[in-house]
C-alpha cells in the first residue's frame, strides 16, 4: 500500500505504484506515472504526460513536467520521461518536449540534479548525469552518459555534449563538447580532457594516455581540423573509444565544435 498524506492532492487518474511515498502538499496531475519506490517529499509538483522510473526521490518544490517556456508551444501532448534511481532536488525543473522538436524530454537513469537546476523541453539527458545546484540546459540539448556539470553552468540550446565530459562551474557552453572533454571558462572553450572523470569510471592508464594523445593530435598540434581528425582515424579508428571522439567531431551539427584555448 503507497503511503500518502492526507494533504496531497492526485488525480484519480494518475498512476501511482503501490510503494510510493507522497509527502503533505504534493499535488500530482492526472497524467502521471510513478514508479515502484519513489519517495516524494512535502510540496512537489508533477504535472503533464510525465512518466518517472523506479527509486527515484524528488525533494520539496520541484516542479516537474509543466509547460515548456518556448512560444511556439501550443498545449500539444508532449511528454517528460525521468528514468530510475535520480535524485532530484529542491527547486529543480524539468519540462516536456514540443512538436517542433521530440515531443518528449528524457532524462536518464542514477542521475543526480541539484538544488534549482533546470531541464528545457525537449533535451535528452543520459545516465549518471550530474547537474549542479543552478545550472541548466537549454531546449533540445543533447548530454551523453557520465557527465557532470559545475554550479551556475549553462549549455545553449541545441548543444551536444559527449559522453564523459566535464563542463565548470560559471560556463557558458555554446558549442558542442566532445566526448572526455574538460570545458571551462566564461565562454566554454577545451582545456584537456577529463582526467578526474576517466579515473573515476576506472578506465585505465593506457586508456587515459591514448585520449590525451589523441586530444593533443586534434586540438594542439597544426593542421586544419579535418585533416587531424583523418589522421586520427586512420590510426586510433578501430579503438572504441577513439571512434567514439572522431564520430563525435565528424556529425553535421547545429552547433559548432568546442574548441581549444589558445594559450
Amino acid at each position: 500500500m503507497s503511503l500518502i498524506h492526507p494533504t496531497a492532492i492526485i488525480d484519480p487518474d494518475a498512476q501511482i505504484a503501490a510503494t510510493v511515498e507522497i509527502g503533505p502538499y504534493c499535488i500530482i496531475g492526472p497524467h502521471v506515472t510513478i514508479a515502484d519506490g519513489c519517495v516524494l517529499h512535502a510540496h512537489v509538483v508533477i504535472e503533464g504526460h510525465t512518466t518517472i522510473g523506479e527509486t527515484c526521490e524528488i525533494f520539496s518544490f520541484a516542479c516537474l513536467g509543466k509547460a515548456p517556456q518556448h512560444l511556439r508551444y501550443e498545449g500539444e501532448p508532449a511528454e517528460l520521461i525521468i528514468g530510475k534511481n535520480n535524485i532530484i532536488r529542491e527547486h529543480v525543473t524539468m519540462h516536456i518536449g514540443t512538436a517542433i522538436g521530440n515531443m518528449k524530454t528524457v532524462v536518464g537513469d542514477n542521475g543526480m540534479f541539484m538544488v534549482a537546476s533546470h531541464i528545457a523541453h525537449d533535451c535528452v539527458v543520459g545516465d549518471n548525469f550530474i547537474l549542479a545546484q543552478n545550472s541548466a540546459l537549454g531546449g533540445h540539448c543533447v548530454v551523453g552518459d557520465n557527465v557532470y556539470f559545475g554550479a551556475y553552468s549553462a549549455a545553449h540550446p541545441f548543444v551536444t555534449i559527449g559522453d564523459s565530459a566535464m563542463i565548470g562551474g560559471l560556463t557558458a557552453v555554446v558549442a558542442n563538447v566532445i566526448p572526455y572533454g574538460n570545458v571551462y571558462g566564461e565562454r566554454g572553450y577545451l582545456h584537456g580532457v577529463n582526467m578526474i572523470g576517466m579515473k573515476r569510471r576506472g578506465m585505465s592508464k593506457d586508456d587515459i594516455r591514448l585520449i590525451k594523445q589523441v586530444y593533443d593530435r586534434i586540438f594542439k598540434d597544426e593542421g586544419v581540423m579535418q585533416d587531424k581528425v583523418n589522421k586520427v582515424r586512420v590510426d586510433y579508428g578501430h579503438i572504441p573509444i577513439v571512434k567514439d571522439i572522431v564520430d563525435f567531431i565528424d556529425v553535421e551539427a547545429k552547433r559548432s565544435l568546442c574548441g581549444a584555448k589558445k594559450d
